[in-house]
């Protein structure tokens, strides 16, 4: 039995249209399955922790999940996980980022990519980062003191300041919707980003790695701790970055101008930003980060709080992954 965890809404409705080409390949192939769509933000994660208090009763019982959705679907759906050893996730992107898709290089035809998931008889495991959160501000929300926003598991990025701001906006944001539809969504990161540059205010901020060493950036535009390379719909902050090596790959933008990081942001694409003094990478299996004030928070694209201390760890092997 596989369940279906559905975002119907991925990429501006194209997530309902993938599915309604699946579900006949399902049926005819007679694979037995039971469809979970979600609604709203949040709905996944109930969903799931559901599935695995209904489904993981005995030591021997296996859960098979396969996602269509995109990175914050799956960023959902790892949040609702409560034994990663026994789910076994199948992921089928169909978001505008589809970070995660496009590091492991999934086919990307949704019906090659089920056809693969079937046919996987044995997961591969697969790395995933957990942040902890402290000291946390949601405005005026009750978001600040949940613990499904205290701890944060993310399979693609835990991005904090400049890059978790873009992403608060693209989530409200009209003008993606309206290029999603015509395959052009990375424009709305790049024009979000831009505008988030100019806005950028001078925060500093102490990194500590697990091996002791101390960074200090007096005023810093972003740190982001990754799994994969890439985030934000295609930027590779983080080139070699491996998913099961047990680290995270960490890329600091510092000192460094915003003239001199107009220019950098395009070399991202490509990896390339490193040639810019003030953008440096690390890699450690923790690391805690202290702003001097609250800044936005991003796991997977996903955002809702800021917190100006945040303690991130790799988990090596946790996920599950039928590909």
């Amino acid at each position: 039995m596989y369940y279906m965890i559905i975002n119907p809404a991925s990429k501006s409705g194209r997530g309902a249209q993938i599915w309604s080409r699946l579900k006949p390949v399902l049926d005819e192939k007679q694979i037995p399955y039971t469809e979970c769509l979600s609604q709203k933000a949040g709905d996944v994660i109930t969903m799931v922790r559901a599935l695995c208090e209904n489904n993981l009763k005995e030591e021997s019982d296996i859960l098979k999940l396969i996602v269509l959705g995109g990175d914050g679907t799956v960023n959902e759906t790892l949040q609702g996980i409560t034994d990663f050893s026994r789910v076994w996730l199948g992921y089928i992107p169909t978001g505008s980022s589809n970070d995660m898709a496009r590091d492991l290089r999934f086919p990307k035809d949704s019906l090659d990519a089920l056809n693969r998931i079937l046919a996987c008889k044995e997961p591969t495991p697969t790395d995933i980062g957990v942040a902890l959160l402290e000291n946390t501000d949601a405005g005026n929300t009750d978001l600040a003191s949940h613990p499904d926003w205290c701890k944060r598991y993310f399979a693609v990025s835990c991005g904090i300041g400049f890059d978790a701001a873009v992403c608060v906006e693209a989530l409200c944001s009209k003008i993606k919707n309206t290029l999603n539809k015509i395959g052009l969504g990375k424009l709305t990161y790049m024009g979000i980003a831009l505008k988030q540059l100019i806005a950028a205010k001078r925060i500093s901020c102490e990194i500590t790695l697990d091996n002791g060493e101390t960074i200090t950036l007096p005023r810093f535009l972003l740190v982001a701790s990754m799994v994969h390379q890439y985030e934000g719909g295609g930027f590779m902050f983080c080139p070699g970055a491996d998913a099961h090596d047990g680290l995270l790959d960490i890329c600091t933008i510092g000192n460094v101008s915003k003239p001199l990081i107009l220019c950098a942001l395009p070399t991202a694409f490509f990896g390339k930003h490193y040639m810019f003094n003030g953008i440096e990478k690390y890699s450690a299996r923790k690391l805690v980060v202290q702003s001097s004030a609250p800044l936005y928070v991003h796991t997977d694209g996903e955002v809702a709080v800021k917190a100006d201390r945040v303690t991130l760890t790799c988990e090596k092997d946790k996920l599950q992954l039928l590909w």
